[in-house]
């Protein structure tokens, strides 16, 4: 993928390899990854991950060599234009979002506001 290409959501190559080793690992969950946006968090709005097994009808579908990235109608505005990042440091490793629609942040950088 083109990084000068805007999408729904971008990956970078930690999350493109985090993705597709786990699945390759599970071969049960399937080859799709979901991202949404849920109200919540100490921000507002908080960043969900999970496999899933369903396409919905509103879904955004985001096809990558080994997987498709799913995005729900609801999320979809909130994550336009955004970048998946897979992360490793001191804290532990985890999926981050860097997001251009949210205003404000938490410290953790697991919820935002618009």
């Amino acid at each position: 993928m083109s990084d000068n290409v805007l999408q729904s959501l971008n990956l970078t190559e930690n999350a493109l390899a985090r993705i597709a080793n786990v699945m390759n690992a599970n071969k049960e969950l399937g080859t799709k990854f979901r991202v949404y946006v849920t109200g919540g968090g100490c921000s507002g709005f908080q960043y969900g991950f999970k496999f899933d097994s369903e396409i919905a009808f509103d879904d955004d579908v985001i096809d990558f060599d080994k997987f498709s990235v799913l995005l729900d109608s609801m999320s979809y505005p909130y994550l336009y234009g955004s970048t998946l990042d897979f992360i490793e440091d001191l804290s532990g490793s985890k999926f981050v979002i860097k997001n251009p629609n949210a205003k404000t942040t938490c410290g953790c950088g697991e919820s935002f506001t618009i």
